[in-house]
């Protein structure tokens, strides 16, 4: 039962960065996002059991799934290794999936984010692997695969123990193909030369290539002035042979709008624009940022309430703008709200969780220091 290419469209709706109100998924925008989407004849829909906080396999059922067809969508979701405490867990976990989404079955099941460590060895302690193929030979998973964010020695090794998975999830964007800790191209050459299909996340690393600095954004004007920057990432990764989707966390109107201009008549890359990009991502990694991806695996249950990602999202903009008054003003309100990087007390659940394994207990000391 492989992984039908013919169907999986080129741009997936990550359901991981919805449009929030009141500090609750904003179901009304989220409909309106799905109906542009699905007008598009696009219909991949990627959640998780984590994600806002355990809302977004809501949000699916609520936007989606009570609205449309079952047959005319496909609905992805995750199985958390690190909320497994027993055997028992994984069954409970994904029942709960099923009611929350509102489905009898998944279309594509991941376990979620295999890596070196605490996550794969759960997965194997429970053996989640044979579980995953009885869950499909029942016909309650369609198709079975994971996320991964650990190194190339341990993809190769999953993969070799495991040739029953269908298809693999990376995080994959221009600027990660050489970063020391993601290693993304050779992730992705592991996985192309061994002919698995390929699903990327964090395709324009949490937005940090949807906005840069004024004379980085001119280069790609110059070239396509009528695109937007982070079509030029989405472009990059969606050329690539073996890539069947590309997953954006859309976050509101605008952006989904963009990302169906970018997929609708899709041009891969020349090899101009190529060249381009190359030397756009020597420009960038020449500034110093902090890899946060915005993920929030970090902050549910932290008992300081600091808001991680927006904390380091200010200190990255601060880096390339050291005036910029907006970002002074924004971390003002975040501290009112969340709290100060400074109130860490470096507890470490943060750093556990981390998929990008970000040293944060020293980067939020680093940013009390600019910020506090």
């Amino acid at each position: 039962m492989g992984v039908d290419l013919e169907n999986m469209p080129k741009l997936g709706f990550g359901l991981m960065r919805l449009p929030e109100k009141n500090g609750a998924v904003d179901l009304d925008r989220v409909c309106t996002m799905v109906d542009a989407y699905m007008k598009t004849d696009k219909r991949y829909f990627d959640t998780a059991y984590v994600y806002h906080g355990g809302k977004s396999e809501v949000a699916a059922r609520e936007a989606l799934v009570k609205r449309y067809p079952r047959e005319s969508f496909m609905l992805a979701t995750k199985l958390p290794a690190w909320e497994i405490r027993q055997e028992s867990d994984i069954d409970r976990i994904f029942n709960e999936q099923l009611e929350r989404a509102g489905v009898d079955y998944f279309d594509y099941y991941l376990l979620h984010s295999i890596e070196d460590g605490s996550n794969y060895d759960t997965y194997v302690k429970y053996d989640c692997f044979r579980w995953g193929m009885k869950k499909r030979d029942e016909g309650k998973i369609r198709h079975f695969g994971f996320s991964f964010h650990g190194s190339p020695e341990l993809l190769t090794e999953v993969l070799d123990k495991h040739p029953e998975f269908e298809f693999v999830q990376i995080q994959l964007n221009y600027l990660d193909r050489t970063n020391p800790v993601v290693r993304s191209e050779e992730l992705y050459n592991i996985l192309h030369e061994r002919n698995i299909p390929i699903i990327v996340m964090e395709p324009v690393r949490g937005g940090m290539l949807a906005s840069m600095a004024p004379e980085i954004e001119a280069k790609f004007k110059a070239k396509r002035p009528d695109d937007s920057v982070a079509s030029w990432a989405l472009r990059y990764v969606a050329s690539l042979p073996g890539v069947i989707t590309v997953l954006s966390g859309m976050s509101d109107e605008a952006q989904m709008l963009d990302n169906i201009k970018t997929f609708t008549n899709f041009e891969s890359l020349t090899d101009e624009e190529l060249t381009l990009i190359n030397e756009v991502t020597e420009e960038i990694l020449s500034i110093p940022q902090i890899g946060c991806t915005a993920c929030k695996y970090c902050t549910p249950g932290y008992p300081m309430k600091i808001s991680i990602p927006d904390v380091f999202r200010t200190v990255n903009t601060l880096r390339r703008y050291p005036d910029d008054w907006r970002s002074k003003n924004f971390y003002n309100g975040l501290k009112d709200r969340y709290g100060k990087a400074s109130d860490c007390i470096a507890c470490g659940q943060c750093e556990k969780v981390c998929p990008q394994h970000l040293p944060i207990i020293e980067l939020l000391k680093e940013a009390g220091e600019i910020l506090d």
